[in-house]
């Protein structure tokens, strides 16, 4: 039975298209005369091994081997898949990618395809994950990479700038962005990797080959990582949808992504619980994880978005309830949350900036769903968020007070930027160009605390420390704020 991969060879470039086909066979259907593919290779002809293995020539630069079945399957190769880009990577285990591309005489400004080959049979994904857990000194470090904006090939990069903020010309994006994130991994260390969305540019034709690349380096090192999508990911008319890309995250090696509860609005609504050290099955942090959406049409707002929906506070009431009940033996008990587009309050003017920047407005939802309210009696110490590039602030609301001049509750939680790591994304504001950062956090729960800091391109040291709370709760740390920077209108 012939099968076409779904990858135009072309990438819709141009009015011709071409289109990759293979014949699969049932296994328990071949017999010891019938003919499978053991090999397949790009480019030169390769030379003959022996009179029975002929290797035959294919379109497009491709030759395969063929030999008779020999009732082992994992001698045959069973999947063949394509990926674009000079820059393509493949980190799925047992796949491997051709070196060469496919000769296809394509125009030079369209990303190169290349072969992709599974021989056997994929390992299933294990049923059960490893946990999360502390580590011995009871410390947990989450590393936050926003808005990678990976292409399919390698993108361009309009506003890169040097160690001194000299003004860079335009260059290849996707390689500066891999770069970037390797140096801050070797450099952190850290137990999980979280991206909070816009991991691919919008209105790319393939989506697998941007997001392989954007993770390779953190599945490279057996980190742990877990997304949330952002209003870019599945924009456009190749786009593949929220659906489908999660299906692909999950199926990858150290992913703990989830696609979440089908009755809860969006995709990728899922928390997940960071235990003690072995042997102990006690959770000592939950983190929570929501989609936001995307961008909708608005006479209020332009550009306006859809709001956290009511489907996905009641979900996170429930849960985050759950588990305070579960865990009210816990001295210290510390939880955050991570979506992409930041909540209206990130944009209130009495906002408390206490240390970063905001360099740009707030772009969020004309709606208040009032998620915020639920995170602050949910026990939530700090939301971390994406969207915005070049902000990177952490932030508190002020706090109501009674008549007496008292505070009525203790502060939080605390609004934290993660700033853009991609060079595929804007990193400018106002003719100012800045550098690429990640945001990293760090809980102690020996004894309740959280910090935060950045890394920002060629800064050696943790920029902005921040301690976000202590004995197991958010406190309001006194910061640089001035009030040029408390709000900014759009």
């Amino acid at each position: 039975m012939w099968h076409r991969i779904e990858k135009e060879l072309h990438l819709y470039t141009t009015r011709k298209s071409a289109w990759l086909y293979v014949a699969l066979a049932n296994e328990k259907e071949l017999g010891t005369e019938d003919l499978v593919v053991t090999d397949i290779t790009v480019g030169e002809p390769p030379p003959n091994s022996g009179s029975d293995h002929f290797w035959e020539s294919r379109p497009g630069g491709i030759w395969v081997l063929r030999s008779k079945f020999s009732g082992k399957i994992g001698q045959a190769v069973t999947e063949v898949d394509v990926l674009f880009g000079v820059d393509a990577v493949d980190p799925r285990p047992q796949w491997t990618l051709m070196p060469l591309p496919l000769q296809l005489h394509a125009q030079p400004k369209v990303p190169v395809a290349k072969l992709s080959v599974l021989r056997g049979r994929a390992k299933p994904r294990p049923d059960a994950r490893e946990a999360l857990r502390v580590n011995k000194d009871g410390k947990f470090k989450i590393l936050q990479i926003s808005d990678t904006h990976m292409g399919t090939g390698v993108g361009l990069c309009k506003d890169a700038i040097d160690a001194h903020g000299k003004y860079l010309p335009e260059s290849e994006a996707d390689p500066l962005t891999v770069n970037f994130i390797g140096k801050v991994l070797d450099v952190e260390k850290p137990d999980l990797v979280v991206f909070t969305g816009d991991q691919l540019h919008h209105d790319i034709p393939d989506s697998q080959s941007a997001l392989f690349k954007v993770v390779a380096p953190i599945i490279e090192r057996s980190i742990p990582f877990a997304a949330v999508f952002g209003n870019h990911d599945s924009e456009g008319t190749h786009a593949l949808s929220r659906t489908a890309q999660m299906s692909i995250l999950q199926n990858l090696p150290f992913s703990l992504c989830e696609s979440g509860p089908e009755q809860v609005d969006g995709i990728g609504n899922f928390f997940l619980q960071v235990l003690a050290p072995v042997p102990s099955q006690r959770p000592l942090s939950t983190l929570y994880f929501l989609d936001s959406h995307g961008q909708i049409r608005s006479l209020i707002h332009k550009p306006d978005y859809e709001p956290i929906k009511q489907s996905q506070v009641d979900w996170f009431v429930n849960a985050s309830q759950a588990q305070r009940s579960d865990n009210n033996d816990s001295r210290f008990y510390l939880s955050l949350a991570f979506l992409h587009i930041p909540l209206p309050e990130f944009g209130d003017c009495t906002l408390s900036i206490r240390n970063g920047h905001r360099r740009e407005p707030t772009e969020c939802p004309s709606f208040n769903s009032h998620f915020y309210d639920a995170l602050a009696k949910g026990g939530i110490s700090a939301l971390g968020c994406g969207h915005d590039h070049v902000n990177d602030f952490c932030a508190l609301l002020p706090q109501p007070t009674q008549q007496d001049g008292n505070k009525t509750c203790q502060p939080g939680p605390w609004l934290c930027y993660g700033g853009g790591t991609g060079f595929g994304g804007y990193c400018s504001f106002g003719g100012k160009r800045f550098y690429r950062r990640t945001r990293v956090w760090e809980l102690d729960t020996n004894i309740g605390s959280l910090k935060t800091w950045k890394r920002v391109e060629y800064d050696e040291d943790r920029v902005d420390e921040l301690l976000l709370a202590e004995s197991g709760a958010v406190i309001d740390s006194p910061g640089e704020e001035d009030e040029g920077r408390r709000c900014v209108i759009s």
